[in-house]
């Protein structure tokens, strides 16, 4: 699957159009209007991220850790699997199949990976 080409151009179409859903999406849209006050910025920053991540473009300079754990008590399991669902939709939408996996498998990893420093974040805090 490496061999899949994969753009900026497919990154522009791609992160805009998810957010649009999320924004419209009844469990995820409140959390993340809450969170995000200036969409513009925040969307180019995502960019930046899907760039750094497959590209390797190394744009991205943030922390996702510790920007996600500040919303660790809404980011429940649910939110997660719904996020996922919504990119897969949105993915296979916007993208060529093969590109979509690339994508949805990255997207699978990186939940997997923030879910499990969430739940140590909330393990730490009831020690």
């Amino acid at each position: 699957m490496s061999d899949v080409e994969i753009t900026e151009q497919d990154i522009a179409r791609l992160v805009p159009a998810f957010y649009e859903r999320v924004r419209q999406d009844p469990m995820l849209g409140p959390i993340f209007e809450t969170a995000i006050d200036d969409w513009p910025h925040h969307l180019a920053k995502l960019q930046d991220f899907w760039s750094s991540v497959m590209l390797t473009t190394g744009r991205y300079k943030g922390q996702p850790m510790a920007v996600h754990v500040r919303y660790a008590d809404k980011l429940t399991k649910e939110a997660f699997i719904g996020w996922l669902n919504l990119w897969k939709q949105t993915t296979d939408d916007i993208l060529t199949p093969a590109a979509a996996a690339r994508f949805q498998d990255k997207a699978d990893r990186i939940a997997e990976s923030l879910q499990l420093g969430i739940d140590f974040h909330h393990a730490r805090r009831a020690e």
